[in-house]
């Protein structure tokens, strides 16, 4: 057998399993648009449920033998389960934009490529977007592993009624877009104040005389980019994907480790998947040890917190208050009997949500 006749029968081989791969999601999209209508039904409106997806995606990453990677498989099915949500009910998704942003991405990468998404100006947007309704769910920055946290988002938390329903963690992966193709032609470099600083060190080694431009967000510097020929922007790929710019330099940032956390935000909380976090407002009472007993019962109960970051409480001077995190669900037993404990201790007490653990 020639060597085209191998190929030509592994082809085959191929084309046989992409039809019954096709056969299969189809399939898998008539049951879940089977759930929907009995949903629909019974009056049940609850389509998106976090926690089952998250629970879909461990399930698969823990049977995956290989070859694929664990995150190539999660990421192929977060998309089949994107594409059957979108055939039972459409959502739409707000996001801090423009397009091309990392917002854009983490929504992308947590809800899928087949929901609507819609750009918003400022945090504030988002929040109150899905608040009216405008979009069923938002997805905000609320920390990255070389800033530190987003403290405007987490101050919205102190009024709003609205819950963290997800997480979902994007790597910042910096490229270097132009229209030209020629890393000789760039004369300016446009990003986020942000960005151009945590790429200081490349952009040093080399472009060390080019002019840098700070513009409102690295979306913006892609747009911006495509209309001027000798400009490069520092943007995510996806951007570069939008404003057809071509890539004259990848992952140009100084920390290879750099992450932005995202929070999904919405009106309800996602029953327990096995492997969650809950997130928490709380105020002390003004006594001598109200720091420790605020911490107090998650030590009692062997309760892990993640995180613990302090705001002023905006009702009066030197108060403050704390967003803490903790591991598991606040319907554990053990968790529900420390939030019990812990109210009794604080000045003010809010579950800001109950949520599955980022899987991607």
């Amino acid at each position: 057998m020639t060597e085209r006749d191998e190929i030509k029968k592994l082809r085959d081989q191929i084309d046989r399993v992409d039809e019954k791969i096709l056969n299969l999601l189809n399939e898998r999209v008539g049951i879940a648009q089977e759930i929907a209508r009995i949903k629909l039904k019974n009056d049940s409106v609850d389509f998106y449920r976090p926690e089952r997806e998250a629970q879909v995606l461990r399930k698969i990453m823990a049977q995956n033998e290989g070859p694929l990677p664990d995150e190539a498989v999660a990421t192929l099915f977060r998309e089949i389960m994107s594409a059957a949500l979108a055939a039972e009910a459409p959502m739409r998704i707000g996001f801090l934009g423009p397009s091309g942003t990392y917002s854009h991405a983490a929504a992308t990468k947590h809800f899928g490529k087949s929901v609507e998404t819609l750009a918003l100006a400022t945090v504030d947007d988002v929040f109150q977007s899905v608040e009216k309704g405008e979009a069923h769910y938002g997805v905000v920055p609320i920390e990255n592993s070389i800033e530190g946290v987003v403290t405007h988002t987490l101050d919205k938390f102190l009024d709003s009624p609205l819950q963290i329903c997800g997480e979902v963690h994007v790597r910042i992966r910096h490229q270097l877009l132009s229209k030209s193709s020629d890393l000789k032609d760039i004369q300016a470099i446009l990003a986020h104040s942000q960005s151009l600083a945590q790429c200081r060190r490349w952009i040093g080694a080399h472009l060390p005389n080019v002019k840098l431009e700070a513009v409102e967000s690295n979306a913006e510097a892609a747009r911006l980019a495509a209309q001027q020929p000798s400009s490069a922007a520092i943007a995510s790929s996806e951007a570069g994907e939008i404003y057809a710019l071509n890539i004259l330099a990848n992952d140009i940032e100084d920390d290879p480790a750099n992450t932005t956390r995202f929070l999904v935000i919405g009106k309800g909380f996602p029953s327990a998947s096995g492997d969650d976090k809950t997130s928490l407002l709380v105020s002390s009472k003004n006594k001598p040890g109200a720091l420790h007993g605020l911490l107090g019962p998650f030590a009692k109960h062997n309760i892990s917190m993640t995180r613990i970051e302090s705001r002023p409480s905006r009702q009066a001077a030197w108060e403050y208050v704390f967003f803490i995190d903790i591991e598991g669900h606040k319907e554990e037993t053990n968790i529900n009997l420390a939030l019990s404990e812990l109210e009794n201790e604080a000045a003010f007490l809010k579950i800001l949500g109950a949520y599955p653990r980022s899987v991607l």
